[in-house]
């Protein structure tokens, strides 16, 4: 298993799944999305794996700004924003593989053991 974390060191769920991995002894890595954030690779596998893009946005972001103008930006570009603003992402992001999961997902983590 080969687990990745995508969070932030503040968010009190991303701490919650790093805590349940390390607890089953399976080793993570976290990654700090303010200080290194998704490449496009990595988020168009996570949004084919949680079922479209609309999924990974955080509606109570503080940044309305950006999320009054994910409203009305054409899908094309929806991607492209999101790259940029990745403060707007619901955390923790955990990876898998193939299979991603958004917040904290303890039921589903356990059928990936």
């Amino acid at each position: 298993m080969n687990i990745q974390i995508f969070g932030t060191k503040k968010c009190f769920d991303t701490k919650k799944a790093i805590r349940y991995f390390k607890e089953r002894g399976i080793k993570t890595q976290f990654i700090d999305l303010k200080e290194k954030g998704l490449s496009k690779g990595e988020l168009t596998s996570i949004k084919q794996a949680i079922g479209g893009l609309d999924n990974l946005i955080d509606t109570n972001a503080k940044d309305k700004d950006t999320l009054a103008l994910l409203q009305y930006i054409v899908p094309e570009n929806k991607e492209e924003k999101l790259l940029e603003n990745q403060h707007i992402l619901k955390t923790p992001i955990v990876r898998n593989g193939k299979k991603a999961t958004i917040g904290y997902a303890p039921d589903t983590w356990k059928t990936w053991e």
